[in-house]
């Protein structure tokens, strides 16, 4: 009997462009699950990990938990934060430079603030999932890769 796939739940902001987001590429992918927040919208987070700052650093001790990706952009974020329910365990990745290039003037990015694929890719590195076709039409994939292998993974 093989491991029970864990499935990876990724919310995005209504606002959240498609055309420009590092995760489209992914959709219709069996381990991930994508759904689009709306007003008045709530999801059932009780058991998932979510990401974020200042937490725990996620670890393979968090393999066995399904794991839950906000899609926005920093600025937005607080609604997406607003649409989950219960009581979800915080984690955060390490601190890696984002090779995708911002264009945010109204906030600055947090350190550590990652495109939504760097992040995913990062985090189930992490949890012991090492899988490259998550980058594979990430346009900024190898300067990802070397400032990964810059801070040793």
């Amino acid at each position: 009997m093989g491991m029970r796939m864990i499935t990876t739940t990724i919310i995005r902001h209504p606002r959240e462009r498609r055309s420009k987001c590092s995760l489209t590429p992914l959709e219709g992918r069996a381990d991930l699950v994508f759904k689009r927040a709306r007003s008045n919208w709530k999801f059932q987070a009780e058991g998932f990990i979510v990401l974020g700052l200042d937490a725990p650093q996620l670890s393979t001790a968090d393999a066995v938990r399904p794991l839950l990706l906000l899609d926005s952009t920093w600025r937005l974020l607080p609604d997406l934060e607003a649409c989950l329910m219960g009581e979800p365990d915080r984690r955060s990745l390490p601190s890696v430079q984002t090779a995708y290039p911002r264009a945010s003037k109204l906030v600055p990015d947090p350190l550590g603030g990652l495109a939504s694929v760097e992040a995913l890719y990062l985090a189930w590195l992490l949890i012991g999932k090492r899988d490259e076709s998550l980058l594979e039409d990430y346009y900024w994939r190898d300067e990802f890769l070397k400032n990964l292998k810059a801070v040793g993974y």
